[in-house]
């Protein structure tokens, strides 16, 4: 069997020197994928967000009140993951590159660790896509001075 090496711009990202989180910047599918999601993760914020305040009406031992919010962070956590799994596709598990972390949780800055994520990786892919525009918009400027060359190569 003969072996095919095609470069797709997969690029290696350490998270928190630890996780690996592989994709391809520059792949407008990706980047698409991931903007789009904006409006289901503040979807998803908003549910978790109007359950924890819920039940703060409720009259809940302390102990049933922790199972409670416990398991509402443990179903978002689930639900985002699946989410981020769908923009960078089924070989990047979440779990594994946050090493278990729960995406509901708060970082040492004050914001949910999901949002210190997104953070992290939106200029990333910014500079992903600029460089396929740009990348696109040279390819494109290239065949048209081939295509003058070659049309100034002809006898008049």
């Amino acid at each position: 069997m003969q072996n095919l090496t095609i470069d797709t711009g997969v690029q290696e990202f350490s998270v928190n020197g630890r996780g690996v989180l592989r994709f391809n910047p520059g792949d407008p599918n990706v980047y698409h994928r991931f903007f789009a999601a904006k409006e289901p993760l503040a979807q998803l914020d908003e549910e978790l967000t109007a359950a924890l305040r819920a039940m703060e009406g409720e009259s809940l031992s302390e102990e049933e009140r922790a199972v409670r919010v416990l398991a509402l962070m443990a179903d978002y956590d689930r639900r985002v993951k699946a989410l981020l799994t769908d923009i960078f596709g089924e070989a990047n598990n979440f779990d594994v590159i946050l090493e278990g972390v729960n995406l509901a949780g708060v970082g040492a800055n004050g914001q949910r660790v999901v949002q210190n994520l997104l953070e992290a990786l939106a200029p990333v892919l910014a500079d992903g896509a600029q460089r396929t525009v740009t990348g696109k918009a040279n390819a494109a400027v290239a065949a048209a001075e081939a295509g003058r060359a070659a049309r100034q190569a002809l006898p008049a």
